[in-house]
């Protein structure tokens, strides 16, 4: 698997894993409401599978980008600054999936 695939695996998994508790708050902000958004709990008892995925695609990816090499020397994705826009992308999408995975603790603080 490439680490590309797996962070698009990862940030699926972190907003589908955040989904009960981002949402609401997203859509308080834009101001919508209603007795449906309770709905949207309905999520929660699969939250810890998609907590689960979302940081099993991240340890891929950070595998495959620091630990293994999985391009043969003469490709272009051996070439540093290749390597290196992998890296920055990696991290650029892991925060902010590691955000929405811890943001459900800090919710009811903004409610």
């Amino acid at each position: 698997m490439t680490p590309k695939l797996t962070l698009i695996a990862s940030v699926l998994a972190g907003i589908g894993a955040s989904l009960c508790c981002v949402a609401p708050l997203v859509l308080l902000s834009l101001g919508l409401s209603g007795a449906w958004m309770a709905n949207l709990t309905a999520l929660e008892p699969v939250r810890p599978f998609f907590i689960a995925f979302a940081l099993l695609f991240i340890a891929l990816s950070f595998r495959e980008l620091y630990l293994i090499k999985t391009c043969e020397s003469d490709k272009p994705c051996a070439d540093d600054p290749v390597i290196r826009k992998q890296r920055f992308i990696f991290w650029g999408v892991s925060i902010p999936v590691l955000g929405l995975l811890v943001f459900p603790w800090f919710a009811p603080l903004f409610y």
